[in-house]
């Protein structure tokens, strides 16, 4: 863990839209997660952030051998020196007095150790034992973590600048790995959309994730997991090459931002629930062969050490009754807190209109789309900046992106070397193809639109963040953003202090009470899902997982039915709960049996 300070911490949200929320809240001993897919966007900022604090900068250019690896390094550090130097500021900062050494106590959890030490340091008089709580609590103070991010699957094998392949070694996963493995950072790195084994072989390579004299890690390994038994898979896989996970991350398949990763119909609480029954599993199971691993080269392993990897969850979160349940009930030792903070100004870098945009948003303008070239459904924003660009160049003649960037570059139906389906060569492959194999009708206009559905997010993500610091025109840069469905509740701009207390249930709530429960909107996503998977299914290979999805989602409207007839936390919206299983089960049943009736009629043709 990176961070004991804080119950909660702020994932990474797109390549931008954290991408330097530890330099704004890290000293406030808040944990955060940035991306580091894009290097280009690291260093523009790398080349801001020195300016803005008066550090030195030499550019590492485009070309320079092992550039991308570099480039994350130098910005990594960076991140780390600024945040050493506001650290070290507030914590010279005298107490009793309205300044960020206060705010850094009073943003606490009410259950803080530290916490309670301020509130006696405040109840004391002047005078030698009000010195040495004051020194103890200073001493004390940590910034939170400058966790980083890498999409696993995401691992283009980068070129020389004759086009040549650099090799294995040079891929961007493996390239962003290495970057994080020689910056400054003792903090997490934070693994997630599916498994690289060649990836996590090649973390072997650094010492820094290992166990050292004293016992500790510097560079922590986060796993973001769908179920438990991924858990176990992954964890096994890196305890036989001497790797500890820190921790397993949940995250909803569906009621998320970013990249949606549906579950086969396995609903957030009963992956909870398994984790729970199962969790001290996840130390006994990986230890042992940790500890071989150590014996075989020669190492130390302290023996006072048990592995107890922490379990987290996070997606579609959106007040502390639902906190509550998550912590006490299912026994999670922190929660994740992604989209609500794109309305806290303070901690995320969007640019206006974007941010307007967001206050307004609507279920039916926060939606699951087609826009990502990985294929994977990606929570989108209707009428953003990056899809009314690309609808734009469709109508000039001009679908796509000329692909900047090439960091999700992975199809080769045209073409010889991968190429990205967000791009202009792509796109305009696949158009002439369309044209000239389908007759006019829906089912043509339907595959125009997945074609133009697609958006260059590997430029578009950041553009934000570049907006927003003024380094880039809006004129010039199409913004897209990943918002999930949660956001729809929230509808202004919020003060730090305010999003922490609605996590703490401190203060006033900032949602309506008609919100529904974190795992009713679930519910309703995964059987809006499902009617997609019907209505998708071209063969009847995929009717067995279609007939598990729906066994699943039986399994878990039961499960949740007892949470529904059982106690509620302060603001949950527990009814909603009922009301969903009712109706989303009605819902279900319904899709079910026309898809079975659309079976029987194709066996009896």
């Amino acid at each position: 863990m990176t961070d004991t300070t804080h119950n909660f911490h702020i994932p990474v949200m797109g390549t931008g839209h954290s991408i330097d929320t530890p330099i704004r809240l890290a000293h406030l001993g808040i944990t955060s997660v940035i991306s580091i897919i894009d290097d280009i966007l690291l260093e523009r900022l790398r080349k801001f952030y020195t300016g803005k604090y008066n550090l030195p900068y030499e550019r590492i250019p485009h070309r320079e051998e092992d550039g991308r690896a570099k480039r994350i390094t130098a910005y990594l550090d960076m991140v780390n020196d600024i945040v050493q130097l506001k650290m070290e500021h507030v914590r010279s900062l005298p107490f009793f007095e309205k300044n960020e050494k206060t705010r850094y106590f009073e943003l606490l959890p009410d259950t803080s150790t530290l916490k309670k030490t301020y509130q006696d340091l405040l109840a004391t008089q002047p005078g030698e034992l009000r010195d040495q709580i004051s020194a103890d609590l200073t001493r004390r103070m940590r910034p939170g973590g400058i966790d980083v991010n890498i999409m696993v699957k995401v691992d283009r094998i980068d070129m020389d600048k004759h086009g040549t392949p650099l090799g294995e070694g040079f891929s961007d996963a493996k390239a962003a790995l290495r970057g994080f493995a020689k910056s400054k950072l003792e903090s997490a790195m934070v693994f997630s959309a599916g498994i690289n084994q060649s990836l996590y072989g090649y973390m072997t390579k650094y010492q820094d994730f290992y166990r050292d004299q004293s016992g500790e890690i510097k560079k922590k390994i986060i796993l973001k997991v769908s179920d438990f038994r991924s858990a176990m898979i992954q964890g096994r896989y890196m305890a036989k090459k001497g790797l500890e996970i820190s921790e397993f991350r949940i995250e909803s398949g569906l009621n998320c931002g970013g990249h949606a990763f549906a579950s086969p119909g396995h609903l957030l609480p009963i992956l909870l629930q398994d984790f729970k029954d199962k969790r001290a599993e996840l130390g006994t199971q990986f230890q042992p062969i940790i500890k071989r691993f150590y014996e075989k080269m020669g190492w130390d392993y302290p023996e006072d050490i048990e592995h107890h990897p922490e379990i987290t969850v996070q997606g579609g979160i959106g007040n502390h009754g639902e906190v509550q349940r998550l912590e006490k009930d299912f026994g999670m030792d922190r929660t994740g807190w992604a989209s609500p903070f794109l309305l806290v100004p303070e901690a995320t870098p969007i640019d206006t209109v974007t941010r307007m945009q967001l206050m307004n948003a609507t279920d039916d303008s926060l939606y699951l789309s087609g826009a990502s070239p990985l294929g994977v459904p990606f929570n989108n924003l209707k009428d953003s900046g990056s899809e009314k660009w690309s609808m734009d160049r469709y109508r000039k003649g001009k679908p796509g992106s000329p692909c900047p960037k090439g960091f999700l570059v992975s199809n080769t139906e045209f073409t010889e070397l991968p190429i990205c389906t967000a791009s202009s060569e792509y796109m305009n492959h696949k158009l002439a193809q369309i044209e000239n194999e389908m007759a006019p009708g829906i089912e043509k206009d339907a595959a125009i639109n997945r074609v133009l559905a697609k958006t260059c997010l590997c430029e578009h993500l950041g553009n934000g963040v570049l907006i927003s610091l003024g380094i880039s025109p809006a004129e010039r840069s199409p913004q897209a953003i990943c918002p999930g469905p949660n956001l729809s509740w929230f509808n202004r701009n919020y003060s730090l202090e305010e999003m922490i207390d609605q996590i703490y249930g401190r203060g006033k709530e900032l949602l309506s009470s008609d919100r529904p429960h974190m795992f009713a909107k679930e519910i309703q996503l995964y059987v809006d899902h499902f009617r997609t998977l019907i209505h998708d299914a071209m063969s009847p290979k995929e009717y067995p997982s279609l007939h598990a999805f729906y066994d699943n989602m039986v399994k878990g409207f039961e499960y949740c039915k007892t949470i529904a007839k059982g106690h509620s936390y302060p603001g949950e919206n527990l009814p909603s709960l009922s009301e969903a299983i009712e109706k989303q089960g009605q819902r279900l049943e319904e899709l079910y049996q026309t898809f079975r009736s659309k079976i029987n009629a194709e066996v009896t043709a």
